[in-house]
């Protein structure tokens, strides 16, 4: 501990480039735990060396911009730029087809307008018979739209202004600029369908993959994607519709 706060010394009050390179060394764990994380959800798509060449570069503006007199972890801090970091560098490439953002785009709006009109979550045979498909043709989207799901969240989450995954007495002060829309996650979390909230609970809060989320929830791993690509429509539709211009 005594020598990371000297390395952290080093570099701001002496601008020590040494020192710099040495909490890049200390820290990256960081970015390879949140590339790991994010490559789970859409490996097929990219590949993992790539995720954490672009989450070095937040790591790195995390240590240049760290204020050291805020009391807040710098980890919190790092994990925030650093998945921000891997966000923008995927937007950029636009790895995503066409037809995959079309068909979550269409299953967002059915949960944003049937729900709105209910009152409460829309099962499947709802959404199923609003766009006009199969409950089987629903799940095969909601498994082909699952790793887009994963990081368009994020995207909504960042546009918004919220701080992804983390308590709220840990958010950086220059980072809320967005807090009612932030309790209404947490609210829209809350109201999810038990099954889909224990999914984006252990997923997300307990970091666990979707294997083994499916041996604690005894379903298979495609069941858990399922269950999590539907969880993350309806939290779009509701950050989506609610969060301020």
């Amino acid at each position: 501990m005594e020598d990371i706060k000297t390395l952290w010394h080093n570099y701001k009050n002496n601008n020590d480039s040494q020192a710099k390179a040495l909490l890049i060394e200390e820290y990256i764990r960081l970015v390879k735990f949140i590339a790991g994380r994010l490559y789970i959800s859409y490996g097929s798509n990219i590949e993992y060396d790539d995720l954490v060449s672009y989450g070095i570069f937040g790591l790195i503006d995390a240590i240049e911009k760290f204020d050291l007199n805020k009391q807040v972890k710098f980890e919190t801090y790092a994990q925030i730029r650093i998945r921000g970091a891997i966000i923008d560098s995927l937007r950029s490439l636009d790895w995503v087809p066409r037809s995959i953002r079309q068909k979550s785009k269409k299953i967002e709006e059915a949960y944003s307008s049937l729900e709105n009109k209910l009152g409460r979550s829309a099962t499947d045979v709802e959404v199923s018979e609003a766009l006009d498909i199969s409950v089987k043709e629903l799940q095969e989207i909601l498994l082909n739209t699952a790793s887009f799901n994963v990081i368009s969240l994020e995207e909504v989450i960042f546009e918004v202004g919220l701080i992804g995954n983390t308590a709220e007495e840990q958010l950086t002060e220059d980072l809320i600029c967005r807090r009612e829309t932030y309790n209404n996650l947490k609210d829209t979390i809350v109201q999810l369908p038990e099954r889909e909230r224990q999914v984006i609970s252990l997923y997300y809060y307990n970091n666990l993959t979707y294997k083994e989320i499916g041996k604690v929830l005894d379903i298979s791993e495609s069941r858990v994607s399922q269950l999590h690509s539907k969880a993350i429509s309806r939290l779009k539709s509701k950050l989506t519709s609610n969060s301020p211009n």
